[in-house]
Parts: structure tokens; sequence; C-alpha cells
């Protein structure tokens, strides 16, 4: 079973490579619903903690994904592919 640790330091890593090649998408970060909590006294535990992680990396790889393909499109209709 993975730790709390063990899913924060994913996190981290994450944010980091986030913020550190992709700036344009860091605004979202702070924005996503899972990190507005509705209860007044949240818990931190490791399925919430997991489920964060997931969301970041959804959002990662969504974004590189799309970002890739405007890159190729971009170069298709120019004539450089």
């Amino acid at each position: 079973m993975v730790t709390e640790e063990e899913i924060n330091a994913k996190i981290l890593k994450i944010t980091m490579v986030i913020q550190e090649n992709y700036p344009e998408l860091s605004k979202y970060l702070n924005e996503m619903p899972i990190t507005i909590p509705i209860d007044s006294r949240p818990e931190v535990n490791v399925k919430n903690l997991q489920k964060y992680y997931d969301t970041l990396v959804a959002l990662f790889r969504n974004y590189v994904a799309e970002h890739q393909l405007n890159y190729i499109n971009q170069h298709k209709n120019s004539g450089h592919l």
C-alpha cells in the first residue's frame, strides 16, 4: 500500500514538472475542484491524496497530448512534416 508520504512526493514531483515545463498550466492547479474543500475540516488521507494525484496526472497528460497535436498540426500544414 502506498503511504501518504509517497503520494505527497509524487504530487510534489508532478507539480514541479508542470511549473517548470508548462507554466501556463500552473494557473489551473489552484482552480481544480478537488483543491477547494466542501467540508469545513476536510480529511487529508491516502485516498484523497491519490485522487488529487490522479487528477494532476490526467490534467498534465491531456494538456501535453493537446499541445503535441497542435504542434503537429501546425507543422503539417506548413509542410515541415
